[in-house]
């Protein structure tokens, strides 16, 4: 059994394999060929998570800008730019299974500048990185 450390580690790793390095090959070993996926633009099951990814453009990005597991739940925060104007922030929970991502759930929000927020605060405070005004 693996220890929530080491499944924080699995998901951030299997996520820049298939997001960043675009590695259809190796992500196989990531998810599970019984991958559920709960979102409601991604098709479902690992092929739709791979052929939704190798239809979008080349330049997309992910930053990860939080991660925390407990058990076999891994809940992560980032940034997905690259796909159009507006960057999206989400919010991921991944469940770990046999040391494979076996199911996923998302929370996506266009990312507002500090302009553009209610608040006046940036969506990642001032510590996280990205092209966006804030």
């Amino acid at each position: 059994m693996s220890t929530p450390e080491q499944n924080k580690e699995l998901v951030l790793t299997a996520f820049d394999t298939l997001f960043g390095k675009r590695d259809y090959a190796a992500a196989e070993e990531f998810w599970s060929e019984e991958y559920l996926q709960h979102s409601r633009h991604i098709p479902p099951g690992r092929e739709g998570l791979f052929n939704l990814v190798r239809a979008l453009p080349a330049a997309l990005r992910y930053d990860n800008q939080l991660a925390v597991a407990e058990g076999d739940y891994v809940m992560f925060y980032g940034r997905f730019s690259g796909t159009s104007e507006t960057a999206s922030v989400v919010a991921d929970v991944v469940r770990v299974e046999s040391g494979r991502l076996a199911e996923h759930w998302d929370v996506w929000e266009d990312e507002a500048t500090r302009a553009e927020s209610a608040s006046g605060l940036s969506m990642f405070g001032d510590h996280f990185p990205h092209d966006r005004a804030r």
